[in-house]
């Protein structure tokens, strides 16, 4: 197939990385993908992300969200001109508020449609940035839900967003996250990687992402002070972010400093080798409707983990079989978790293989899921075929 693939995503982060990856995966199964959207942020790209968010700050909200609205025209054309150019047998898009300038292309070349949807979008920036046109977001949203051939929410959470909207079971169809097993298929062994980063003999308690105050790290600072001593504690955090120095004074405080390891951003291509030295990794707290794509790369690396037991996380782990699942809502239950695992070298092992074994079991690669993707697509362009003929 020629696939026609649309995000608006310029994010060097998460987001990019699951559209590199469904896109090779696709490639691999021997499809075309064209793919339309923004340059990724980087070091030679123009800053358009801070002028937006400038312009953002300046202009009245109702006047900023018709102005993204009114962008989606020049989106429409620029995937009119993809369209003629390449002429798809189908569109995949990654879903994005005031942007249904895919389904346009879709009802106006008759074309199938596959949309993604990672967030509710109208939900999260109504509650963390506003949203002064609330009925112009939810119009322009459920168009977008609604109009798909396929909605491909990343969790079932998510879904029932989506259900409140209208769309009816039989065109959603649930993908979580995934992991691209070759990267993570020939990592050091684990205490290698902990004398590559000057941490042999400790038990590593892990964490990989972007550092932020709700991600609830700082629980992890009285732990290092209280039993540190006990259990040959280090913390490893691979990543960077806004409480980073907020992190850094806790510990200063707590006079742990030297058990904490913030690696600041590092390649792609290294995080393997960081995660191997993690004995514990950590999914402190999480997005009620996501699906972290760090949860996978730890059961792809046979890690122990413990994540809050909350419903998008029981889609995927189980308490006690494959991860140690806390109570989110207990103000003590994490730091109890990591206590406990931290304890039992046997829960340890255990869980890490057990782990492993749930990811291969339920498929949750992005080979598995372009497969998932081309069927629905296959499906789609048969029943056309036969309506048309």
């Amino acid at each position: 197939m020629k696939i026609l693939y649309h995000h608006r995503t310029r994010a060097s982060d998460g987001q990019n990385v699951h559209i590199e990856e469904l896109v090779s995966a696709l490639r691999r199964l021997g499809h075309e993908v064209i793919v339309v959207g923004p340059a990724v942020a980087g070091a030679n790209t123009p800053d358009t992300e801070s002028y937006y968010s400038r312009l953002k700050k300046h202009l009245p909200g109702a006047i900023y969200e018709i102005l993204e609205l009114a962008y989606a025209l020049i989106v429409y054309r620029r995937l009119k001109r993809a369209y003629l150019l390449h002429r798809p047998d189908c569109i995949y898009e990654r879903y994005n508020l005031f942007q249904p300038a895919g389904i346009w292309l879709k009802r106006k070349y008759k074309i199938p449609l596959i949309l993604e949807v990672n967030s509710p979008l109208v939900h999260e920036r109504n509650e963390y940035g506003g949203l002064a046109l609330k009925g112009l977001a939810k119009a322009t949203e459920n168009m977008a839900w609604r109009g798909a051939d396929y909605v491909l929410p990343v969790t079932n959470v998510l879904a029932d967003h989506i259900r409140a909207a209208g769309v009816p079971d039989s065109r959603i169809k649930v993908i979580p996250n995934g992991i691209n097993t070759e990267r993570f298929s020939n990592p050091l062994d684990s205490d290698k990687a902990k004398e590559r980063l000057g941490l042999r003999d400790k038990l590593v308690l892990g964490f990989t992402g972007h550092i932020r105050s709700w991600h609830g790290l700082d629980q992890v600072i009285p732990l290092l002070a209280e039993k540190g001593k006990k259990f040959n504690l280090h913390f490893l955090v691979v990543g960077d972010g806004p409480a980073r120095a907020e992190l850094e004074a806790l510990a200063k405080i707590n006079r742990v400093s030297e058990r904490i390891t913030i690696s600041g951003i590092i390649p792609r291509e290294e995080i393997a080798n960081h995660i191997a030295a993690f004995d514990v990794a950590l999914q402190p707290a999480v997005t009620p409707y996501a699906s972290p794509l760090k949860l996978f790369e730890y059961m792809a690396l046979g890690r122990a983990i413990v994540a809050p037991a909350t419903p998008n996380i029981r889609e995927i782990l189980t308490n006690g079989q494959d991860a140690l699942l806390f109570d989110p809502n207990s103000p003590n239950d994490f730091r109890t978790a990591i206590e406990k695992i931290c304890d039992n070298k046997e829960l340890r092992h255990h869980l890490e293989t057990a782990a492993r074994e749930t990811l291969y079991a339920r498929e949750l690669t992005w080979d598995n899921n372009a497969r998932r993707v081309e069927k629905l697509f296959l499906g789609l362009l048969d029943t056309a075929t036969v309506q048309s003929s």
